[in-house]
């Protein structure tokens, strides 16, 4: 920390990058001050306005108090959570405890009292937020969360585990894990012990020991499907159904999956993308010229092409021959019929989505 800082502060929208990169900050701070009786930790985590001026009493105590045996000391408040777009955080009561909290922190001497504060999640539309940011040591980590942010968060941690991981893998494990960044992280360490010294993580590695967090453990039906291999999709059907799982959430996967390549056979046949040696070229022009027709759909769904990872839109798309457009519309026929099917006959649900497969695949 900077001498011309009073306090360090560390903010961002995912709770655990937040609290991970405060323990890293906090034990560097802690190097420097070694009696352990002259550092605290106090919870910043609030539900409600009594609790804040509870947090707000603690952490004031906490920057007053001498050290027992003279020298610096270190306050940790950890996990604020009052200083976001909430109905704590927007009430009369507790805008006072943040003013008097930047009141604290103007008059602090950080060469008596090293001060940590790490936040989430921010509203950074507030004056607080903006006078932290130009006074203290600010550090906004994990952006919006979106994935750009995420991939960074993975090339981070295959960094300081000494290993690289290839942009493939990075853009499968957010399809297959999603936003959950602990699971990422952990994905990776998992990842790094597997791949050879000196070796990258690659999408090959991902593909052989992730599972599919995303969409569940009808994944692989899904992808042998569409793959057009039916030996393959026979026996993904089977390892389904045999661990007691249902057709529904299966029929389901292979909907989505079916619009989305419906929409890129769409626009490959009107000339607004092609396939390519990276997957689906010219996916953001075409976003830009038929994002009029998705008003009111801008979740991610597979109603809306223009939702999707354009990475996994590429894959799903070069993953195997695409099928022509007939074709697709005949399968979510099919699909739709074997959804009737199992209604009619629920204890028969392998056998429907066999039947299925099989009159899909061998036409």
């Amino acid at each position: 920390m900077s001498d011309a800082k009073s306090f360090t502060f560390i903010c961002g929208p995912d709770d655990f990058l937040v609290g991970r990169l405060g323990r890293e900050r906090y034990d560097e701070l802690a190097k420097e001050i070694d009696d352990e009786f002259s550092r605290e930790t106090i919870n910043g985590f609030a539900n409600n306005v009594g609790e804040v001026e509870t947090a707000m009493n603690r952490f004031r105590e906490a920057l007053q108090t001498i050290s027992m045996f003279g020298g610096r000391r270190l306050v940790w408040f950890k996990d604020v959570n009052f200083l976001a777009d909430s109905v704590t955080g927007r009430s009369e009561s507790t805008l006072k405890q943040v003013e008097e909290l930047q009141r604290l922190l103007e008059v602090n001497d950080p060469a008596n009292v090293a001060v940590l504060i790490t936040v989430s999640p921010l509203d950074r539309r507030r004056s607080f937020p903006k006078w932290a940011e130009k006074n203290g040591d600010f550090e906004l980590i994990g952006g919006d969360g979106d994935a750009s942010a995420l991939a960074s968060v993975l090339l981070a941690e295959a960094k300081k585990l000494d290993t690289t991981i290839d942009h493939g893998a990075v853009q499968l494990l957010l399809t297959r894990i999603g936003a959950n960044t602990r699971l990422l992280i952990e994905e990776v360490r998992k990842l790094s012990t597997y791949v050879d010294e000196g070796q990258p993580i690659t999408e090959a590695a991902v593909t052989e020991l992730t599972p599919n967090v995303a969409e569940g453990d009808f994944f692989e039906a899904a992808e042998a499907f569409f793959s057009g291999n039916i030996k393959w999709t026979l026996a993904a059907l089977h390892r389904h159904f045999f661990t007691g799982g249902d057709a529904r959430p299966i029929i389901s996967a292979l909907q989505n999956r079916n619009r989305i390549l419906l929409q890129v056979r769409a626009l490959i046949d009107a000339g607004d993308a092609r396939l390519g040696s990276r997957g689906l070229d010219g996916l953001k022009a075409a976003a830009a010229k038929h994002s009029d027709k998705f008003v009111g759909a801008t979740d991610k769904s597979a109603y809306n092409l223009f939702t999707q990872n354009a990475w996994y839109v590429g894959k799903l798309a070069s993953g195997g021959k695409l099928p022509t457009t007939k074709r697709l519309i005949d399968n979510q026929q099919e699909m739709i019929n074997a959804f009737a099917e199992i209604i009619r006959r629920p204890n028969e649900q392998e056998d429907v989505l066999r039947e299925m497969a099989v009159r899909c695949l061998a036409a």
